[in-house]
């Protein structure tokens, strides 16, 4: 996923269909940028993947309780997983950690620097792509288009971490994303969402700006929404984006009860 993003590590791994007409919320110059594919896999072949972060993110650390809730064995998604260091630390837990990723390089990397063995095999159920196996079995990332992961594939989930997934999917995209996170989600998922707010202005994404108001507007129909921890994400790198204040916001969603 994505230039900056303040993610975990991802890589945005979905084919856009932004050939849709805008909405109101749809009338800025971020919600019109569309990025394809392939540029975020030259992102990870030149290296070019500031987004990654060599250690657990804070605020995962900080809101784990309120993901795992009591719950032993979890079965986390990571949508966009890039080469994230906290789908270790979770599988060390004992819970156990399905990726999607665009990138086989951020995959293989992730792998190699974990020092995890691994195993390899298509995936039949998509064309084209792959799943790179813990040989424990606890960490799964699927090679794939995200929009081509289904539940079909690899079943629900009951915990979900989106450290830069939302952010960096196109704009347009957003409400396609939200019914596809939303069926995977088990009847008790817990799923913690970061995002960025910024002036959109000064920059034009990714990460994009994704406020409270359009959190609700993609999940809103299927989720309890809850706002759990804002924090000051600013850092020196963000000066170079023309920015020069960045806030950062973790949001609980949970499936309503039907």
């Amino acid at each position: 996923m994505n230039p900056a993003h303040a993610r975990s590590g991802s890589s945005a791994g979905l084919e856009s269909n932004c050939a849709t007409p805008m909405r109101r919320e749809d009338m800025s110059a971020q919600a019109q940028r569309v990025m394809a594919l392939s540029e975020w896999e030259d992102r990870w072949q030149e290296g070019r993947t500031g987004f990654h972060r060599p250690r657990v993110h804070n605020l995962l650390e900080k809101n784990l309780d309120k993901a795992v809730c009591g719950r032993k064995e979890i079965r986390f998604f990571f949508p966009l997983c890039g080469k994230a260091v906290d789908m270790k630390w979770l599988a060390d837990m004992g819970h156990t950690v399905v990726g999607v990723e665009i990138s086989e390089k951020g995959i293989r990397q992730f792998f190699e620097e974990q020092d995890l063995a691994y195993n390899e095999e298509p995936v039949p159920a998509i064309p084209g792509a792959k799943l790179f196996k813990s040989a424990d079995g606890k960490i799964s990332i699927y090679q794939c288009d995200l929009f081509k992961f289904s539940r079909a594939v690899a079943g629900q989930f009951g915990g979900i971490w989106d450290r830069g997934a939302l952010v960096a999917i196109n704009p347009c995209d957003r409400l396609k994303y939200a019914t596809l996170l939303i069926s995977l989600m088990s009847e008790d998922c817990r799923y913690l969402v970061d995002t960025v707010e910024y002036n959109p202005e000064l920059y034009k994404g990714p990460p994009f700006l994704v406020s409270e108001e359009d959190v609700k507007n993609v999940f809103g129909g299927g989720c309890d929404i809850e706002l759990v921890q804002t924090v000051d994400g600013f850092e020196e790198r963000h000066r170079s984006w023309g920015l020069d204040s960045l806030m950062e916001k973790v949001y609980l969603l949970t499936p309503k009860a039907q």
